[in-house]
């Protein structure tokens, strides 16, 4: 089983494709929840109690754990815990390339404690 691409997941909603040599960043938010007050507002409208939000984002967090567990085993490869706060992903990125070289594919998989201000 292959990975599904984001073009065939979303053809519907693609109006056109941009290629590329290199790689894309993709950034997003969650404009409604990406602040302190617009999460309580949801947490609010989803009757959880603000301490009760670990417990209620545990499943989320489950699952994003199992997907990359899966993706790190059907590419053969570890996940990568980052442990110092200013690692520089990129750094790590291009290290694991020029070890493996530049074939297309899944480079690094890794797991890190983000800082957040909410």
């Amino acid at each position: 089983m292959g990975i599904e691409l984001l073009t065939e997941r979303h053809k519907d909603q693609i109006a056109g494709v941009l290629g590329c040599w290199d790689r894309v960043l993709v950034f997003g938010t969650l404009p409604k929840i990406c602040y302190a007050a617009g999460m309580t507002s949801y947490l609010f409208a989803k009757q959880v109690r603000i301490f009760d939000y670990p417990r209620f984002a545990e499943p989320f967090r489950d699952q994003l754990r199992e997907n990359a567990e899966r993706l790190a085993a059907a590419n053969g490869m570890e996940i990568e815990f980052l442990r110092k706060r200013n690692a520089r992903k990129e750094d790590r990125v291009k290290e694991t390339l020029a070890r493996r070289g530049e074939q297309p594919g899944l480079v690094c998989i890794f797991s890190a404690m983000e800082p957040c201000s909410t």
